[in-house]
């Protein structure tokens, strides 16, 4: 397998990239900070998951997966201080080939950098990226009916509402119900002339 150069992805005000084990700490700090914020909305952590061991292992299996075209798992920072704390992350996942060429977006912000744009402006970017650089042709991104940020987010992004799925990811001490949405690319080239 050739090696694939990692995507530094620059908007306005970000820099997106696939992080390096050094940023074990920086992630500790980030969820850390946010974990009042992301609770409602986000599976129940690993064993160690708020822990710089923890996030060097993920990191590295983050690279490994980029590598084999798994998932690509970008992490956002301020463009003017590229080695500063984590603003957000922004991620695609289950990347599937063939007659699918569709993955699953994830995103989160940290609080102190909610409400400025900078999530519509990273997530776009990414998915520029997903649809032009790696070709694929369907997003896919499910959100609590109860998050309505989340909601607006991904309408602002283009994504249209497909279905409702109840009982959809153990969240918060329950079986969560979904809204799932998705965006495709109509320049996507077909799957087999990839």
């Amino acid at each position: 397998m050739a090696y694939r150069p990692v995507p530094e992805l620059q908007t306005e005000r970000l820099l997106l990239t696939v992080p390096r084990p050094a940023a074990a700490a920086k992630f500790v700090a980030f969820f850390e900070d946010n974990r009042v914020r992301f609770d409602p909305w986000d599976p129940p952590r690993p064993e160690g998951f708020y822990t710089a061991a923890w996030w060097e292992a993920r990191i590295t299996q983050d690279h490994d997966e980029f590598q084999s075209e798994r998932a690509v798992r970008l992490v956002m920072h301020d463009k003017n201080e590229p080695n500063g704390p984590i603003v957000g992350h922004c991620h695609f996942t289950q990347m599937a080939r063939g007659p699918f060429q569709a993955c699953i977006l994830g995103y989160a912000i940290d609080h102190r950098y909610a409400g400025q744009g900078l999530m519509y402006e990273g997530a776009r970017a990414a998915l520029r990226h997903v649809f032009d650089a790696m070709g694929f042709h369907r997003v896919m991104a499910n959100y609590a009916p109860t998050n309505e940020r989340s909601g607006r987010l991904l309408r602002r992004l283009g994504f249209t509402v497909e279905g409702y799925a109840r009982d959809y990811l153990y969240i918060n001490g329950a079986w969560r119900d979904h809204v799932l949405t998705a965006l495709t690319n109509p320049s996507a080239e077909p799957p087999l002339t990839r």
